[in-house]
């Protein structure tokens, strides 16, 4: 029976022969995020544990959260960018898993922190591994989530990190028809764009939600995956005319 079948399948996945990696950064107030936004904070409300306030004694621990919407590991909504573009709410189960694709590109950024992903990258990435699948959510491996601090800035204070090139995600959605893209910065687009006066809006971040794909920004260990393989898992609450929220991100790959 079917659902026998996903049962089956589900009990294989949990076993030894596949692996499950985390892709989320522990949200906190020292969780990586960007430059603009306050540090996550916790408020407790009720508490069971002895010299707890009477007015805040209860059998239960509960806290009121205040975070960012683009805080941490996160998701960025089509509507994040684009007034008419698909909410949080509005995102369908079935769009939060996908095949994923690994560009490893950590050598290459650990040379140079304004390193750029183009076309040519990609098509490298295909001759070596194959071509990339329709729906995959594609992942730019920079060891970025590795830093103290995201936006690398030198002694005159200029930031220094990597990007999409933007014909780079272009070609992705009207060559591949991907699903998704993700990196480990806070930005989609790399310091040499954004930091220029007239960069605002983003245009590899307001492309990529123009075209009504979300993305997950600020990711962490993408260096425990391969480069083909694995299924990603992208998780996050159904917020009503939500632009963003921190996410859960995982993958499962074989063990070996």
């Amino acid at each position: 029976m079917p659902a026998l079948d996903l049962w089956n399948l589900a009990s294989q996945l949990k076993s030894t022969d596949y692996r499950w990696v985390d892709l989320t950064h522990t949200l906190s107030c020292d969780t990586p995020h960007w430059f603009g936004f306050e540090p996550f904070e916790s408020t407790k409300l009720f508490d069971y544990l002895p010299g707890t306030p009477e007015d805040m004694l209860a059998p239960m621990r509960c806290f009121q959260y205040s975070v960012a919407s683009q805080y941490g590991t996160h998701v960025d909504a089509p509507r994040h960018f684009h007034v008419d573009g698909r909410s949080l709410g509005e995102i369908e189960p079935i769009e939060f898993m996908h095949p994923l694709c690994v560009i490893d590109k950590h050598e290459e950024c650990a040379a140079n922190p304004d390193f750029i992903l183009t076309i040519d990258d990609l098509k490298a990435w295909e001759d070596e591994h194959g071509r990339i699948p329709e729906d995959a959510f594609v992942a730019f491996r920079s060891d970025w989530s590795k830093l103290a601090d995201l936006e690398n800035k030198d002694e005159d204070g200029q930031p220094h990190y990597p990007g999409w090139d933007l014909d780079a995600i272009k070609w992705l959605v009207e060559e591949r028809n991907i699903g998704a893209i993700g990196h480990e910065p806070a930005d989609t687009d790399p310091a040499t764009v954004t930091t220029h006066e007239d960069a605002y809006p983003y245009p590899g971040e307001q492309y990529i939600l123009s075209v009504d794909r979300y993305q997950i920004e600020v990711m962490d260990h993408l260096d425990e995956l391969p480069a083909t393989g694995a299924v990603i898992f992208c998780t996050f609450p159904k917020v009503r005319d939500g632009v963003g929220y921190p996410a859960r991100v995982f993958a499962v790959c074989p063990a070996s």
